[in-house]
């Protein structure tokens, strides 16, 4: 139901506004909702939650971050498809860098 956001965000604009303005304002803050646009991120606020890219919980000990991390990076490091097609190597490229970002910062979080 892509157009719920369009619809809600019309509805309520020209409700809360009074005005045809209003429900221009809101179809197009509804437009944003529909398209990702105004998406809520994770609660630390800057994309994907590194605990969800790690695969453990937020009240995980350092340790098991650190053995998730080891377990991931083992699973997804580049050099384990050198041989393979380009889209591959770059798709594994992507997922090291996103594994080594989530690690970074739940580090820098927890002052380690």
């Amino acid at each position: 139901m892509p157009y719920v956001g369009r619809l809600l965000g019309f509805v309520f604009g020209w409700i809360l506004l009074r005005h045809p303005a209003g429900a221009v304002l809101g179809f197009l803050v509804g437009w944003g909702f529909d398209g990702g646009w105004l998406a809520l991120r994770s609660r630390r606020g800057r994309g994907e939650d590194p605990y969800e890219v790690l695969g453990v919980e937020p009240e995980a000990s350092m340790a098991e971050v650190d053995q998730a991390y080891r377990r991931a990076m083992s699973r997804h490091h580049p050099d384990r498809v050198a041989s393979q097609p380009e889209g591959v190597r770059r798709q594994a490229e992507a997922r090291a860098r996103a594994i080594n970002a989530a690690y970074d910062r739940i580090r820098a979080e927890r002052g380690g």
